[in-house]
């Protein structure tokens, strides 16, 4: 009998064994053939490491772009494998890809429409509690530690929808011969607040390369590619195998409703909250300065990516590669050379901005302070440019879709007529106007969220506009008289507008001209109102002291002379005009003196002059710098004769460029104005 049962109990045991062995194996293959990852070490004991030349060949499975779409799961960290990583300097972002190619849960919750043209955009809002999920969970003090400084982003593939994820501390990057995943992160600006982020994200249909820019308080830009980890990186291999937690669905809600629409549904209930990027410059930029600023802006200056592309963008981008390309002009009827950078390359970009450019007129905003046209007074370029080109047939296009820019049809002047409190010093009110007027539109149309208003423009000349838009209008380009670059001018992309004097808007031309240099007896003339600190500088030094230099307040009374008539015969028989600065840098003395045929002496620290980024505005201006008011005769007196008499020929020749007419005629200050603006937009265009 007990011998009975031993053998009994021995033949159990080798049945039990081997039942285990069996399970065992099965466990062991089904994890092998099943799990992403393919270690079943790594994924049964996660806070244990294997090394990434194991492990990085599974993460190149997937189905191809042409076979499935490429899924993502949105992802969380856990803080003790964070906690490793940020030990190692590393720190890195996953995609994790179903095999089979469907959609799991967490993607279909944060599925996107596509747009309109066939393409997805989809942005999230996240606080600074997402990091990676790993399976193993640490204390909460080191988890709040690394929600404040740990950043993550999130690419996909060419099929068109991404999430950014952005809450960072350092620099770091990584590549393989398959992707490149760049992660740019900073710690400035991050308060203790949950950081609100507002990723731009772009894809290139030839290459598949995702793009996304990412605020931070300060601008974060991260080029994204397939997320293919190299088996050369030093990511740690437990962050490489941490597997997405279920998310809860009220954090699915949550994220949902911070998706941008797409086209069929596409704009928010208010437009984002734009800062335009910081900047630090010097006290002083000079004219030299500024010409380099403008060569390295057609490098530098990054416009806001679109989140879907159009056939506007690459009807823009041809048009520069055309510009940049076009053939050296010898001899132009109607330009002459030395007044531009390159008159080939602005008489070509002007062409097709006659054959090609379409912009849209947004019909919202109510009068006054919209669809005004003010044609008098020293304000008056925004309202006659607001006229001639709302009542244009040839360049606006009654269809948006079709439309290459978009204009926002205020005026600056009205808004301050209309809503300002005399005595309050508080611009509020109008800048509460500016931003409803955004969030209407944004509501309304999907093009401004499709750039965050970078193919949007305005035209204002109020001295305040420049502090009234930079919140609400922050990626406009934006044709401002204040052209200050002290004042957030950016250069590639904004436009400096001439201030003009209509004194008669029936006759905008009356009184043009000058006596020839010959009859220009007086070496230099200013007469004006002392506004501003200059002024003051400049009469002290030469009021009443030189009979050369012609230097007024007020233009004393003359006999059977009305005070207009005697301003206006100082103009045209001087040689130089001064144009200082009053409160603000512009004057409307500078395109007055060129009306004159009198050459422009201007005298305003970091004034960026009219047109800049076309004209060559040395060839027949003088610039003097404010602490030089003193040596102001002996400076003008320095000029030799000749070159003078070239420099006011030059001024004749410009003179096409700053007028008026009732009806725009070609290269007059309407056509420049609209010119300034595409031609720096279609700079903004670049092959990605």
């Amino acid at each position: 009998m007990r011998h009975e049962v031993k053998s009994l109990l021995q033949v159990n045991t080798r049945k039990l064994i081997w039942l285990i062995g069996i399970t065992f194996a099965v466990i062991i293959t089904f994890q092998y053939l099943e799990l992403p990852y393919g270690n079943v070490f790594s994924s049964l004991f996660p806070s244990g490491k294997v090394s990434v030349e194991e492990q990085s060949r599974f993460l190149d499975i997937g189905p191809s772009s042409a076979e499935s779409s490429l899924n993502f799961n949105d992802t969380n960290a856990s803080n003790e494998t964070a906690h490793d990583a940020e030990k190692e300097g590393n720190i890195t972002s996953l995609n994790n890809q179903n095999k089979t190619g469907a959609v799991n849960e967490t993607a279909k919750a944060n599925d996107v429409g596509a747009s309109e043209d066939g393409f997805t955009s989809a942005e999230v809002g996240l606080n600074r509690s997402s990091t990676l999920v790993k399976d193993s969970i640490s204390s909460r003090e080191e988890s709040e530690d690394l929600n404040k400084t740990s950043t993550v982003n999130f690419p996909v593939s060419s099929n068109n929808s991404s999430i950014a994820e952005n809450v960072g501390k350092t620099d770091e990057s990584f590549s393989s011969k398959n992707g490149t995943v760049e992660i740019s992160t900073s710690n400035n600006d991050i308060g203790n607040e949950s950081v609100g982020l507002s990723p731009i994200n772009t894809l290139s249909s030839d290459t598949g390369l995702v793009t996304a820019n990412t605020a931070l308080g300060k601008d974060v830009e991260t080029n994204v590619s397939t997320p293919i980890a190299s088996s050369n990186s030093s990511i740690s291999t437990v962050e490489q195998h941490a597997t997405p937690s279920v998310v809860k669905n009220e954090k699915l809600k949550e994220m949902q409703n911070n998706f941008t629409k797409s086209s069929d549904d596409p704009a928010p209930l208010k437009a984002p909250k734009m800062k335009e990027k910081p900047q630090t410059l010097p006290a002083l930029t000079t004219i030299a300065d500024m010409n380099n600023l403008v060569y390295q802006s057609r490098v530098s200056y990054k416009s806001k990516t679109p989140r879907w592309p159009s056939e506007a963008d690459k009807v823009l981008l041809e048009a520069r590669l055309q510009i940049e390309s076009t053939p050296i002009i010898k001899n132009d009827p109607q330009l002459y050379a030395p007044l531009y950078r390159n008159v080939s390359m602005f008489k070509r970009s002007y062409e097709l901005m006659e054959n090609i450019l379409k912009v849209y007129v947004y019909k919202e905003g109510k009068r006054p302070i919209a669809h005004t046209w003010p044609l008098k007074g020293i304000y008056a370029s925004e309202g006659w440019f607001m006229k001639q080109l709302e009542t244009s047939t040839k360049f606006v296009t009654k269809n948006p879709r079709y439309a290459h820019m978009f204009y926002l049809p205020f005026s600056s002047r009205m808004l301050e007529e209309t809503l300002y409190v005399v005595g309050s010093h508080s611009h509020k009110p109008l800048i509460q106007y500016l931003k409803n007027y955004v969030n209407t539109i944004a509501a309304k149309y999907p093009y401004w969220n499709r750039t965050e208003g970078a193919d949007h423009f305005l035209v204002a000349c109020h001295d305040w506009a420049p502090s009234e838009t930079r919140e609400p209008m922050a990626n406009c380009i934006k044709a401002l008289c204040n052209s200050d670059v002290r004042e957030g001018y950016v250069f590639g992309k904004d436009v400096s507008l001439p201030e003009t004097y209509v004194g008669n808007p029936k006759k905008p031309l009356r009184d043009l001209g000058g006596y020839p240099p010959s009859k220009r007896s007086i070496l230099a003339f200013f007469a004006g109102s002392m506004h501003g600190y200059l002024r003051p500088i400049l009469l002290e030094h030469w009021g009443n002291k030189d009979p050369d230099m012609k230097i007024f307040g007020r233009m004393p009374n003359m006999p059977n002379v009305k005070g207009k008539l005697n301003y206006i015969r100082h103009m045209k028989t001087s040689k130089y005009c001064l144009c200082p600065r009053g409160y603000e840098v512009n004057s409307p003395r500078v395109v007055e003196a060129i009306f004159y045929e009198c050459v422009p002496v201007i005298i305003s620290d970091n004034f960026v002059p009219p047109f800049f980024e076309v004209l060559n505005w040395e060839s027949f201006a003088v610039f003097v710098l404010e602490k030089d008011i003193p040596n102001l005769k002996k400076i003008l007196l320095s000029i030799p004769e000749k070159q003078y008499l070239q420099m006011q020929l030059r001024v004749k020749k410009i003179q096409q460029h700053f007028l008026w007419h009732p009806k725009p005629e070609k290269y007059d200050i309407f056509h420049m104005i609209l010119h300034s603006v595409w031609y720096n937009r279609v700079f903004q265009m670049k092959s990605r």
